[in-house]
């Protein structure tokens, strides 16, 4: 060897992840809250339960990632929503189970640190942060040559919640009565997007997208998952909701069930909403059979909240002054566990041959 190497020389520049961390800095700061003053540069985070206001708390975890939408924010350069999907994944997964978000950390690798591009996730992430009211108090950025394609990255995000004993949501307060109500999704969210890919191949993400003029193609995939803490912990903390299921990865009829006890079956009128414009196209693209759309997208619906029917009103009323789109959807009848979408076959599958047609 002609010099003494460097770990730059391996294609790891400590210089760059040194500069990532000032330039972000300032992003986790503004995610601050009570229990975390959100600085960056410690070896771990601290976060204080007690002064978050909790008493006798019960701590509850979650992560995730994106998936491979994050495909397409790589390959539309488009980087800056994709942090919002991140940490709505993992805090939706706690708010199900009645938790307020406290804290979030992410981990973000990569084959060389692009430090505009890593500043942009990270500006997603701090955003989302600050929608959920949680604070972002560390991270992880890794740059492994050889492991990623050049341009190539991906993310895991990881949070923290908390409830006070006694007041989790399990599913154990769900009774055949029981009204279902779904609030609407802001689109895919993050699941489905392999079989979306596929469907979208020989497509020009930068044209308008078919479904939505004002839009291109890939400016509405990457529509950012929609974040629910604020809306929905008010009524969780009133007691009014039963149980919480997130429609993520599975769709309705994998999702729904899992907040359901034995003995009690969730019967969803696919009728009761408008499939949205997006899952029409997807479905007349790929002829998709409506059961394999409801155990794969969210089909429009993000959240499905199991209530009393005395407390409808009360419900929708506070969560479409919260600025959400909330419909009754079914209800929980008794029978074996499990969901069942009913007209699907006919509701959807006319959809999808309009949309087709429209489009023709």
């Amino acid at each position: 060897m002609d010099k003494p190497l460097t770990y730059a020389d391996a294609g790891v520049s400590i210089a760059a992840g040194n500069a990532l961390v000032r330039a972000i800095a300032p992003l986790a700061r503004s995610t601050a809250r009570p229990g975390a003053d959100a600085e960056l540069g410690g070896f771990g985070g601290f976060f204080d339960p007690r002064a978050a206001g909790y008493k006798d708390p019960l701590l509850v975890a979650a992560n995730d990632g994106v998936g491979t939408k994050l495909r397409l924010a790589i390959d539309t350069r488009h980087h800056d929503t994709v942090g919002i999907d991140l940490v709505a994944m993992c805090v939706n997964d706690l708010l199900v189970q009645g938790a307020e978000p406290l804290f979030f950390l992410d981990y973000f690798a990569s084959a060389t640190l692009d430090p505009a591009v890593a500043e942009a996730v990270v500006a997603g992430i701090a955003d989302g942060c600050r929608q959920a009211g949680c604070a972002l108090i560390g991270g992880e950025t890794a740059e492994m040559p050889g492991m990623y394609a050049s341009g190539d990255y991906d993310l895991a995000g990881f949070a923290v919640g908390a409830v006070e004993r006694g007041e989790q949501l399990t599913g154990a307060r769900v009774a055949p009565g029981d009204i279902l109500l779904g609030v609407a999704s802001s689109g895919a969210h993050s699941n489905g997007f392999s079989l979306i890919r596929k469907l979208i191949e020989g497509v020009p993400l930068d044209r308008p997208a078919p479904f939505d003029i004002e839009r291109t193609l890939g400016q509405a995939l990457l529509e950012p998952t929609r974040i629910y803490v604020r809306s929905l912990l008010p009524p969780i903390r009133s007691r009014q909701i039963h149980a919480l299921a997130h429609i993520t990865g599975g769709g309705l009829l994998e999702n729904v069930p899992r907040i359901l006890p034995e003995g009690a079956h969730a019967r969803i009128d696919a009728g009761a909403w408008l499939q949205p414009p997006l899952f029409a196209w997807l479905q007349a693209r790929g002829r998709i059979e409506p059961g394999e759309l409801a155990r794969t997208f969210n089909c429009g619906i993000g959240m499905v909240l199991s209530v009393a029917a005395a407390d409808i009103e009360a419900v929708t009323d506070g969560l479409t002054a919260a600025g959400e789109t909330v419909h009754v959807i079914g209800a929980v009848d008794a029978g074996p566990r499990g969901c069942t979408v009913f007209g699907a076959d006919e509701v959807w599958n006319a959809q999808g041959a309009w949309e087709a047609s429209h489009l023709a």
